[in-house]
């Protein structure tokens, strides 16, 4: 997908993806899943770097908002901030924009903290 971290720190991740013609729908815009994906992944990194020893994390929920369109060639920038740190699970809302700095996208998802335990 062409996903680039820029920076990360366990109050934000920042990371940009190109839209090019292979994540494009029937529009020629860039997919409403590959927005997703750019968030799922920068949102998962958030949670992990939050994560104590021998946690893990899982999505369980996602809710994307849909602004505007982002056209080919354009660039995705994503920035992904807490909204909740619990102990079983974290919120986090990332914000898509386009190059000219408008927002595509909002994100909210939902990551449940897994412990992992021998035998399973």
């Amino acid at each position: 997908m062409g996903i680039r971290i820029l920076h990360a720190d366990r109050d934000a991740v920042a990371a940009t993806m190109p839209a090019v013609e292979g994540l494009s729908n029937r529009n020629g815009v860039l997919h409403g899943g590959a927005i997703m994906g750019l968030a799922d992944h920068v949102g998962g990194t958030a949670a992990t770097i939050n994560l104590g020893p021998g946690q893990a994390t899982t999505t369980l929920e996602s809710k994307t908002n849909f602004l505007r369109p982002i056209r080919i060639g354009d660039t995705a920038h994503a920035r992904c901030v807490a909204l909740h740190r619990g102990r079983t699970t974290m919120i986090w809302q990332t914000t898509i924009t386009r190059d000219d700095g408008k927002v595509a996208a909002i994100v909210t998802q939902t990551q449940m903290i897994l412990e992992w335990r021998d035998g399973g």
